[in-house]
C-alpha cells in the first residue's frame, strides 16, 4: 500500500501534478482539482481513493501545491497530506519562449490505520507487533524531487525521484540491500501535434516508472483534443496488461474527466474494471499580475 501513492491516479496525462511536484504553478494559473478512483469496482473491499489538490504560481518563478488524500482498502485506511514547492526558469529567444523548466520537491506525511475488526479475525495472532502498530496508526514520512519542462511549448518531459526517505530508512534498518539513492522514479515524455485547420491536436506520450514495492511499468498514451480542448479523448495501454479510455470536457474554468480501465489478467473476471473521475477548476492570473511579475 505504501508504494501506490504516486501511481494510483491515471489522470496524470491531464494533471501532471499527480506524479511530478515540479508541475506546481507551471502553467501560470491557479488550479483546484478533486479526484476520485474506484479500483476493481464490484469486488468486495476494493480500494477507493479520494483526493483534493491545489497548485498555483507565487510571483514570477515559484509554484506551490497542497494535497489531501484519503483511501480505504479492505481493513486498511490511509490519510495523507502533501506539499509541493517548485521553482521555474524561462528561456527566451527574440521574444519567443524556447524552453521552460521547473525543479521541485514534495514532502508528505501519512497515517495508515487497520480497522479494529481484524482483531476478531481467525488470522489475527496476538503479539504481532507490526499489526498492533497499524491498529494504533502508523505514521510515515516521505519525500520526492522532480523536474518538469517544455520545449517550444509543445514538447514536454518530466522526471521524478520517489520514495527518497522511505528507501533510505529501509537501508538503515537493513531490510533492503544497498542500492542507488534514485532507484525509484517516474519519467514521462510527450509531444502535442497541432492541426489548426481541423481544430484538433494529437498528443502521444509515454510514462516509465519504478515505484517502491511495485513492479516496473510502462504506459503508452494517446490523447486528442477537439475544439480548443472543449472535448478530449484518450487511450492508454499499460505494460502490466491494462487498457484505459479517457473522456473529458472543458467549459470556461471548469473541466471534467472520466476514465475506465480494464485489465487483461485473470483477476478481471472478478471485478467490473476501475473508474476514475476528476473535477478541475482553472483560474488564470490577472493580466496586471502577469505584467508586474515580468516587469524588468
Amino acid at each position: 500500500m505504501v508504494a501506490q501513492d504516486e501511481a494510483i491516479f491515471m489522470h496524470y496525462t491531464v494533471n501532471p501534478i499527480l506524479i511530478n511536484p515540479a508541475a506546481a504553478g507551471f502553467n501560470e494559473s491557479y488550479n483546484l482539482q478533486l479526484n476520485a478512483r474506484a479500483q476493481w469496482s464490484g469486488f468486495k473491499d476494493s480500494p477507493k481513493t479520494y483526493a483534493a489538490y491545489y497548485n498555483g504560481p507565487i510571483g514570477k518563478t515559484f509554484g506551490l501545491g497542497l494535497g489531501v488524500l484519503s483511501e480505504s482498502a479492505a481493513q486498511l485506511t490511509r490519510l495523507k497530506v502533501q506539499m509541493d514547492v517548485a521553482f521555474r526558469f524561462q528561456f527566451m529567444d527574440r521574444d519567443r519562449e524556447v524552453a521552460k523548466i521547473s525543479a521541485g520537491f514534495f514532502s508528505e506525511f501519512q497515517e495508515m490505520t487497520v480497522d479494529n475488526e481484524v482483531v476478531g479475525s481467525n488470522f489475527f495472532m496476538a503479539g504481532d507487533n507490526l499489526l498492533e502498530d497499524f491498529l494504533n496508526g502508523q505514521a510515515v514520512f516521505d519525500a520526492a524531487i522532480g523536474f518538469y519542462g517544455t520545449l517550444y511549448e509543445n514538447t514536454f518531459f518530466g522526471l521524478t525521484f520517489n520514495n527518497l526517505v522511505s528507501s533510505r530508512l529501509d537501508d538503515i534498518a537493513g531490510t533492503t540491500g544497498r542500492e542507488s539513492f534514485f532507484q525509484f522514479y517516474s519519467f514521462n515524455l510527450g509531444h502535442k501535434f497541432d492541426i489548426p485547420e481541423k481544430n484538433l491536436n494529437i498528443e502521444p506520450s509515454i510514462l516509465i516508472r519504478q515505484i517502491r514495492n511495485s513492479p516496473f511499468q510502462v504506459d503508452f498514451n494517446l490523447k486528442a483534443g477537439f475544439l480548443d480542448d472543449q472535448l478530449i479523448a484518450g487511450l492508454s495501454y499499460r505494460s502490466l496488461g491494462a487498457l484505459g479510455i479517457l473522456l473529458g470536457t472543458k467549459l470556461n474554468a471548469f473541466k471534467l474527466y472520466y476514465s475506465y480501465d480494464v485489465s487483461f489478467q485473470r483477476f478481471q473476471q472478478f471485478n467490473m474494471g476501475s473508474h476514475e473521475v476528476t473535477l478541475a477548476f482553472k483560474f488564470e492570473k490577472k493580466e496586471k499580475e502577469i505584467n508586474k511579475g515580468y516587469k524588468n
